[in-house]
């Protein structure tokens, strides 16, 4: 297996035929894998960035002396594409994974008080795994366990394949499957709005079937957990800048491209502020309303429809305390307004006290509403789940909001999702928002960028590099 730190020798040029050259617009996790795909093929390639860096919707920025993430990103051992990726930008001791998956969750509306359980799993095949943890998860009654264990099974049967999963909703299957409001809030909902951005009623059942299909019931260790033990921009921006720059790509930020079109020859050009540049391939990584925007006539056959791609929000809470009040490093939440708390306390150079980001996703009702409505709200909500928080001071209370941080996973979001490849040659699609199987997800992202890399490295007649689809093979 590559160690994914070295680019595949480029393949030689024709002799009189000038090199091949790419423009990847767009700087998220799916430009930045599509230009160092193309890159280690031997293409070169410009990166084109609007924003000052690179990253995404997955990056950080500097508050005083915190350096903060716009949000909370996580990832699973199944998430083989990511993983693959920041193997390539030699990221992965950053952002390692639980050893074992462990998920306390606190629910804080029980009549005895705050009740503590836990999702883990042991070391059995599937679905034994986790047979021990739903078989004591106190969140739930006896009768509701075993229902669980039921759908669960019904769910490992169905057919990703079968596009009329898509037509259908997630809440009205558990349902029809037994499963009641407290079982849909207190496990499915629990994992599937943080997966999903969006609650069981307003989901996909193909989305969210290849959630739990994929997460829970393929693979022992599929849902163990990771997150970036580092900010976000040191990962997305600084250690991929340097492996783009390592390959010859060429990174521009603070660049917005004003139009794309074609010559006569099938060349493209790429407009932006004071340059043109000219390319035998493009991949267009930004958002659907953006792509729709930049595409030329007949790229699609129905462009109109990614504007049909709706988007969901995720608001993200930041506490910070004068002392430590929480003891492990992130947990779920019931019978709160709460939904997921991470400490980011040591990610963000905090020196005293202990930094806690809340994870809302699926916040439709709270993205526009003001900071201090959010503090009045959710401080009291944290001294119910931690009364650590009773007697200390808080220092310091922000929000972050990204109003369109994902596409809505709404039934029949599946047939608007284009592929990579379009009706105009040498012209790519990129991003999480694509065909790629995935709710709009890190891995979606870079898979993305790894299919249109793929297609246009197939029409230019290169081989793809020997180490981009390990990823598939660990899948």
């Amino acid at each position: 297996m590559s160690d994914g730190k070295q680019p595949d020798e480029p393949v030689a040029d024709v002799p009189g035929r000038p090199g091949r050259d790419a423009v990847v617009i767009g700087g998220g996790l799916a430009g930045i894998t599509a230009a160092l795909a193309l890159a280690d093929a031997g293409i070169r390639v410009t990166l084109i960035e609007g924003r000052p860096r690179l990253g995404g919707l997955a990056f950080s920025f500097q508050r005083g002396e915190l350096t903060v993430d716009n949000g909370q990103h996580v990832y699973l051992r199944c998430c083989t594409a990511y993983r693959w990726f920041l193997d390539r930008i030699e990221g992965t001791a950053l952002a390692p994974l639980q050893d074992r998956l462990d998920v306390p969750v606190l629910d804080v509306d029980k009549p005895e008080g705050r009740r503590l359980g836990r999702l883990r799993r042991d070391a059995l095949p599937v679905p034994l795994h986790l047979g021990r943890s739903l078989a004591t998860y106190p969140h739930l009654s006896l009768a509701e366990r075993a229902k669980v264990g039921r759908a669960a099974l019904a769910l490992k049967g169905l057919d990703l394949a079968d596009p009329t999963l898509d037509t259908q909703d997630f809440g009205s299957w558990l349902t029809a499957h037994g499963q009641s409001a407290r079982a849909v809030e207190a496990l499915w909902d629990l994992v599937g709005v943080a997966t999903l951005n969006a609650v069981a009623g307003d989901a996909s059942l193909g989305l969210a079937a290849m959630v739990f299909k994929t997460g829970l019931l393929s693979d022992p260790g599929a849902a163990d957990i990771g997150w970036a033990r580092v900010p976000l921009g040191e990962l997305h921006d600084r250690l991929a800048r340097k492996a783009l720059d390592s390959t010859g790509v060429r990174t521009e930020v603070r660049t917005r491209v004003t139009s794309i079109s074609t010559d006569e020859n099938g060349r493209w050009s790429v407009q932006v502020p004071g340059e043109t540049l000219q390319a035998d391939a493009v991949v267009l990584a930004v958002p659907q309303r953006e792509a729709h925007d930049l595409l030329p006539a007949g790229a699609l056959d129905a462009p109109e429809q990614l504007l049909d791609i709706g988007t969901a929000p995720i608001l993200n809470v930041h506490v910070v305390y004068d002392r430590k009040v929480l003891n492990r490093p992130f947990f779920a939440a019931l019978g709160t307004p709460v939904q997921w708390v991470f400490d980011r306390t040591d990610a963000s150079g905090l020196r005293e006290g202990q930094y806690l980001a809340l994870s809302q996703s699926a916040a439709h009702d709270e993205i526009d509403e003001p900071v201090g409505a959010l503090r009045e709200r959710y401080l009291p909500e944290l001294e119910r789940l931690l009364p650590g928080t009773r007697g200390a001071e808080v220092m310091d209370f922000f929000v972050t909001r990204e109003r369109t941080a994902t596409f809505a996973p709404v039934p029949g979001v599946g047939r608007l999702r284009p592929g990579a490849r379009t009706k105009a040659p040498g012209l790519y699609l990129a991003g999480a928002w694509t065909a790629t199987g995935w709710p709009a997800t890190m891995e979606s992202a870079v898979r993305s960028g790894v299919s249109a890399a793929d297609a246009a490295l197939s029409a230019l007649g290169r081989p793809r590099p020997s180490h981009l689809f390990e990823f598939e093979e660990a899948a």
